[in-house]
């Protein structure tokens, strides 16, 4: 399986690590010199060690969207900051959508882990995927969440020690994403409805 990760803090480097080991990955930040550091191994978020990331022999690093073409499932964990009037800042995750949408094909599974209200996976990042990328949700592609619940700098609650929450907008890519997320976190899986 081909993975692409959106999005290289806290989350998505863990991600990226772990997933890394086991299947061909694609680590995608707009950040140059990040993905300089990744590749030279280093993280500067100290999430992961040298060691770790030297681990993960399956894993690339880049800075450009055409290299995640190809991949079946694309996952977004971008920041949701919020705003000078405290409502999140949709910015990131709008540009992340559109930039998998423009790489995605047919039979994809898009992934958000970034922190958005109930609802907002289908309401704000769904269309943006359907309009960069032409394909119809639920037809030609399908989307599953998985909250990050990582707590960042904190050596003992990692991607592996905290159980982590998945659902999806049908039992065969729940599924999936369930085994594939079982890989990387011994703690366990909780199947939550869509």
């Amino acid at each position: 399986m081909k993975i692409a990760i959106i999005g290289l803090g806290y989350v998505g480097i863990q991600l990226a690590v772990g997933l890394g080991r086991k299947h061909s990955v694609i680590g995608l930040d707009l950040d140059a010199k990040k993905v300089a550091d990744y590749q030279a191994g280093y993280d500067s978020t100290g999430e992961v060690s040298e060691a770790e990331l030297h681990a993960a022999d399956r894993l690339e690093f880049t800075t450009e969207p055409s290299d995640l073409q190809g991949c079946e499932v694309l996952i977004v964990a971008v920041p949701t900051p919020v705003n000078s009037a405290c409502k999140p800042d949709f910015g990131p995750l709008l540009s992340a959508s559109r930039t998998v949408g423009s790489v995605m094909g047919s039979g994809s599974t898009v992934v958000y882990e970034s922190t958005v209200y109930p609802g907002a996976t289908e309401e704000v990042c769904v269309p943006e995927l359907e309009s960069a990328s032409g394909l119809t949700w639920k037809k030609d592609f399908s989307v599953g969440y998985s909250p990050e619940r990582i707590n960042p700098g904190d050596p003992e609650h990692t991607l592996a020690t905290i159980t982590k929450v998945v659902s999806a907008d049908n039992e065969e890519t729940l599924d999936m994403l369930v085994q594939l997320y079982g890989e990387v976190v011994p703690a366990g899986i909780h199947r939550a409805p869509s």
